[in-house]
């Protein structure tokens, strides 16, 4: 008989959990995507006015990388306490800093009123931001992929992943509104402000909705089992350094699943990179390189972030049927076919050209981010998932996602072409191709027994035969 931890929940629960989850990574991915945008728009003229144009756009974007070099530390810091005191917690700690620090840029003096402080104060703002999405993404994928059952866990895991489209579709569309309404002037004097404090309201929806599910039901049936495993071992272990080490979910993460962790980060290569040159590269290729109008690709963009939001869940549920394993592989390998046909259509300056190159892009990069979710939930122990599966997403984003547009635009105009860029994502692709062959499957993994006794895959996986007393070595305790 399935545990009640694993037997599946009751609809109208599971939708409720996978509501938040998705509302929550909505806003926070809003608030990131947002600064990105007002970056370009007008943070050069109000935080950076005394240097010249350009150097004041790249010193926003500066500001804007901030951002991702915060998030590791995020992961590691919500991954201990979402280990060792919940997911839930742990979330509505993050809605509350992301939409807390987004909602205070919207009210920050500039550089006219504070001087360079203006500036200062800017950035320290955008590392709690990053701060808190480092910690945002892996506790609300865990929380749904907790409560879910596992045969349709791809798929409704998939949900919270529908965030990152739907946030940039927002923050994107709050912005068009306000540029077309407002004069120009007015949009530097103050409307620029309006999307940053909106976050305020958007983060009280949030938070109402996830105070309103239970903590992950595998969680807690997994911190009981460790507490009373403790109590009983307590004199024998008494003098063990090692296992009072294991205490510290990030320690058992780097000694016992650290081969999952590279796993993961090469998993996020290829997803990463290609997600950010295919929306945001585009645009400087498009606009600079090309000359085509800013509108025009931006609403290429656009619109095939609608078609992602919609393809994300389906290749959820594909990945149900057919395997994590082979619709990550089939997203990689097509980013990489993709890669010299999507500049192709790109160069030949057509709206409707441009469109199907950039859809099919984020069709196929949804290949990797769907079953992204489901994957590294069961890649990981119970009582380490929360710090595996963020380590291995964010300390990748640094590596990948962060330098791919800054990357891409030094190879832009060292070369003078996109044959280097189209190569730079298809070695990115490569590298993803490798991790997740190596891989073993993890669909319909019982997300309790993780690291048990009896969990064969952990056992061909790793080379470890499980100790008797179901150990120490990977529940994490």
């Amino acid at each position: 008989m399935p545990s009640p931890a694993s037997a599946p929940p009751a609809p109208s629960n599971l939708k409720r959990v996978v509501t938040a989850s998705l509302i929550g990574t909505t806003v926070e991915w809003y608030d990131f995507f947002l600064y990105g945008s007002a970056a370009a728009l007008v943070f050069d003229k109000l935080f950076f006015p005394e240097s010249d144009p350009l150097v004041g756009t790249l010193l926003a974007f500066v500001t804007y990388a901030v951002g991702f070099v915060a998030r590791p530390v995020g992961a590691l810091v919500f991954g201990h306490y979402g280990d060792r005191l919940g997911r839930k917690k742990l979330l509505v700690v993050s809605l509350l800093m992301m939409g807390g620090a987004t909602f205070a840029i919207g009210l920050l003096p500039t550089h006219a009123q504070l001087g360079s402080a203006a500036a200062v104060l800017l950035t320290v703002l955008r590392l709690v931001q990053g701060f808190a999405l480092g910690g945002e993404w892996g506790g609300a994928v865990l929380l749904v992929s907790e409560h879910g059952d596992a045969r349709r866990r791809g798929f409704w895991a998939s949900w919270p992943q529908t965030g990152a489209p739907a946030g940039q579709l927002l923050a994107t569309a709050v912005l068009a509104v306000l540029t077309a309404v407002l004069s120009e002037e007015a949009f530097v004097s103050w409307g620029w402000r309006v999307p940053f404090l909106l976050s305020g309201v958007l983060v009280l929806v949030g938070l109402w909705i996830r105070l309103s599910v239970d903590e992950s039901p595998v969680f807690r049936a997994a911190l009981a089992k460790a507490e009373a495993r403790r109590a009983a071992e307590s004199a024998e272990n008494s003098g063990d350094a090692a296992a009072k080490a294991e205490t510290m979910p990030l320690l058992a993460v780097l000694r016992h699943h650290w081969r999952d962790v590279l796993i993961a980060m090469g998993a996020r290569m290829a997803e990463n990179i290609s997600y950010y040159v295919i929306t945001a590269f585009v645009l400087v290729y498009g606009t600079k390189h090309l000359d085509m109008g800013k509108q025009t690709v931006l609403n290429a963009v656009l619109i095939a972030s609608a078609v992602h939001f919609a393809a994300i869940p389906v290749w959820g549920a594909l990945s149900d049927r057919w395997g994590r394993r082979p619709v990550y592989l089939l997203g990689a390998a097509g980013v990489a076919l993709w890669a010299f046909p999507f500049f192709w259509l790109v160069d030949t300056e057509s709206f409707g050209a441009v469109l199907l190159a950039v859809t099919v892009g984020l069709v196929l990069h949804g290949a990797m981010y769907a079953p992204q979710a489901a994957f590294f939930s069961e890649l990981f122990a119970t009582r380490v998932r929360y710090s595996g599966a963020s380590i291995g997403a964010q300390f990748s984003s640094v590596a990948a996602g962060a330098p791919a547009p800054l990357i891409a635009t030094a190879l832009l105009a060292d070369f003078g072409g996109s044959t280097p860029v189209a190569l730079y994502v298809i070695a990115a692709a490569l590298l993803t191709l490798l991790a997740v062959g190596v891989a073993k499957e993890t669909r319909m993994r019982d997300l309790e027994r993780i690291g048990e006794p009896g969990d064969q895959w952990r056992t061909e996986s790793s080379g470890r035969v499980p100790s008797p007393r179901g150990v120490s070595s990977l529940d994490g305790r």
